[in-house]
């Protein structure tokens, strides 16, 4: 039989939340040690195993190591960072002068994942009303593969402020692939205890009670509910309080 009936411990279970909630996005923490190989084909093979709609599996995986290419694609981040600087005004722009957003010259490791549109053909099981369902499921991919370098003790950074077609051209990607993630990948000196924007007072964690609906969008959630909800962000997250 092809059916597989696995259940697993509650120790099993408490591993993965402590994996979600330990995970972070790593910037100014990374070493110069590289990655081994036999982690990184673990990572790989756990976001190749996402879900995707439609069983497409649209990604595609791109390392580089190349200290020269990383220093372009530095480049093109520092140039579309000064223009996102622009866009801020008073004691917002300073803030995010003094932001670190990215590790990319720290890190041994880039993986720039892509999503190919056109990969299982015209129409596609579950894209027939979504169109975006190929872009969601190439994103379960980067969950997936940032998930697993947590479990490893690999840090994993996400860096967005990037002209894309710049990236595509400096990279040789093809123009009809769409890029999902542009990753910063490697051992680090340490994992903050929480997430940088919410420690150098960018944003706030939002309260999760407040984003749940019943029924409808007019209904909150069962006062049950919201009470178990404190209770596990507390045992998660004890300097919490959502």
């Amino acid at each position: 039989m092809n059916n597989q009936n696995i259940s697993f411990s509650i120790e099993e279970r408490e591993t993965l939340y402590n994996i979600i909630f330990n995970r972070r996005d790593v910037r100014a923490e990374f070493t110069s040690q590289p990655i081994e190989d036999e982690i990184l084909a673990r990572l790989l093979v756990a976001a190749h195993h996402a879900p995707s709609v439609g069983f497409m599996q649209p990604w595609n995986f791109l390392l580089i190591d190349e200290k020269e290419t990383q220093k372009k694609v530095h480049k093109l981040f520092d140039e579309a960072n000064k223009e996102a600087s622009e866009m801020f005004e008073g004691q917002r722009k300073n803030l995010y002068q003094n932001l670190k957003l990215e590790g990319l010259l720290k890190a041994p490791l880039h993986v720039c994942i892509t999503c190919d549109r056109e990969r299982a053909g015209p129409v596609v099981l579950g894209r027939t009303h979504m169109s975006n369902m190929d872009l969601y499921s190439t994103v379960c991919a980067v969950q997936n593969f940032w998930l697993a370098a947590r479990a490893e003790n690999i840090g994993v950074g996400w860096v967005s402020i990037f002209h894309e077609d710049e990236l595509k051209q400096l990279l040789g990607i093809p123009e009809t692939l769409h890029i999902i993630a542009y990753l910063t990948v490697g051992h680090v000196s340490s994992f903050n205890k929480k997430p940088d924007l919410e420690r150098k007072g960018w944003r706030k964690r939002l309260n999760l009670k407040e984003l749940i609906k019943h029924n409808n969008w007019q209904e909150s959630t069962n006062d049950n509910l919201t009470s178990l909800i404190d209770k596990e962000l507390k045992k998660q997250n004890p300097d919490e309080r959502n």
